[in-house]
């Protein structure tokens, strides 16, 4: 595992687009703070720039550093049976091609060790969008990835690929700091 975070952090430094298993389904990501690769993710998934992407990160600490956290937040994440991804008020520190028009951003505070440790090894959030282009099924797992995708992005995780369970999305919850709560995805 560690050969592989230390490529693909080489990779997303320069700027690239990895493919890689998250703590739900495979995801197409870049370095989140470079506006360049996140264009091309876009580009990748045939998506428009309207439809927000998310970003993952390894640390409460770091999840700080990019929002106010409403204290019910910390409630949710803690009692989250699922990855728990949350909309949140404001975000500061990003590129204005990852924020949505609303000024959002949804973020996960992932526990998965691979995306903890690559995180970490980057310095920097992890985009995190399903592997396919844009209005397509997102793949259940790596063998159902579309050739499209597999050629478009610059590496792929070399982790994972066999397993054929069943992967699903996050739950999505947005949370305004008025205290509103909003189910966008169970």
């Amino acid at each position: 595992m560690n050969e592989e975070i230390q490529k693909a952090a080489e990779i997303l430094k320069k700027g690239g687009v990895i493919l890689y298993p998250t703590d739900t389904i495979w995801g197409i990501g870049c370095d989140a703070a470079n506006e360049k690769a996140v264009e091309r993710i876009y580009q990748i998934k045939q998506r428009k720039e309207s439809k927000s992407l998310i970003i993952l990160v390894e640390s409460e600490h770091r999840l700080q550093k990019y929002v106010d956290v409403p204290p019910l937040a910390w409630d949710l994440i803690d009692l989250s049976e699922k990855p728990l991804t949350i909309v949140y008020d404001n975000p500061r520190n990003l590129p204005a091609n990852l924020v949505s028009a609303d000024n959002t951003i949804g973020i996960r505070l992932t526990k998965d060790e691979f995306c903890r440790k690559l995180i970490s090894k980057l310095g920097n959030p992890l985009v995190s969008t399903s592997a396919n282009i844009s209005g397509e099924s997102p793949p259940e797992n790596f063998s159902a990835i579309s050739l499209k995708i597999l050629e478009d992005v610059d590496y792929i995780i070399n982790l994972r690929r066999e397993n054929l369970n069943k992967q699903t999305a996050s739950s999505v919850i947005k949370l305004s700091m008025g205290g509103k709560v909003k189910i966008i995805r169970e």
